[in-house]
């Protein structure tokens, strides 16, 4: 039956879930490795401590879901690293180096000004004293914030891909899902959500962009 007179076809809306580290950021580990060697450390000392010392893994895990804050984390992280480590803004110092990831970021914006609403689903490492989201100028391209500490969840637990989607107000079928962790797709994919793995900033945007049917402008 036609369309009454007057009447536009909306396509249906959208949605983009996008990570922070990793994925709106360029790969850490460089610049973790310098700060280590800054601070004369080995160089593997800030991931091994991190991930591999269980003190230091039970320590990050607790500042992800916000059971302690990222001052107490640093007091704590600090002392694992190294009597001589200073933990005043430990995070802020180790991660301010950081360069943000400048053609996702312009993916992002092409996106949004394609008519996706946008979401950013990130497994915190703290807001205060170091507020990362706001160092790296992305916290505005976003309709909705879903961070681990603040909501007391984190990835991959599929309660936090659900309440991104909740907040979108989107079906899982119309989102898509970018990470850079591998562990953290499938349970997206679960709720029907596309999902993209960047390990490649350049291959993750070309991806996206075909994807989603925009162009990745960086500006000047």
């Amino acid at each position: 039956m036609p369309q009454p007179t007057g009447t536009t076809h909306r396509p249906a809306q959208r949605g983009l879930i996008l990570d922070f580290a990793g994925v709106l950021t360029t790969d850490p580990r460089p610049v973790h490795r310098a700060w280590c060697e800054a601070e004369g450390l080995e160089p593997e000392a800030w991931r091994a401590t991190l991930n591999d010392n269980p003190e230091g893994r039970r320590l990050y895990v607790a500042l992800e879901i916000g059971q302690i804050d990222q001052a107490a984390w640093n007091e704590g992280t600090a002392a694992l690293l190294g009597p001589h480590v200073e933990p005043t803004n430990l995070m802020g110092r180790a991660w301010s180096g950081v360069p943000a990831a400048q053609r996702m970021i312009a993916l992002a914006r092409a996106a949004r000004a394609a008519g996706y609403r946008l979401a950013l689903l990130s497994n915190s490492f703290g807001m205060d004293p170091f507020n990362p989201y706001e160092h790296s100028g992305i916290w505005d391209l976003f309709d909705v914030h879903v961070i681990s500490e603040v909501v007391g969840l984190a990835k991959p637990d599929p309660a936090i891909y659900q309440l991104v989607l909740d907040r979108l107000d989107l079906p899982g079928s119309a989102c898509v899902f970018v990470d850079d962790h591998p562990v953290n797709l499938p349970p997206a994919e679960a709720l029907g959500i596309t999902t993209v793995l960047a390990q490649d900033e350049a291959a993750a945007v070309a991806e996206l962009e075909g994807m989603l049917g925009v162009n990745a402008v960086l500006r000047v």
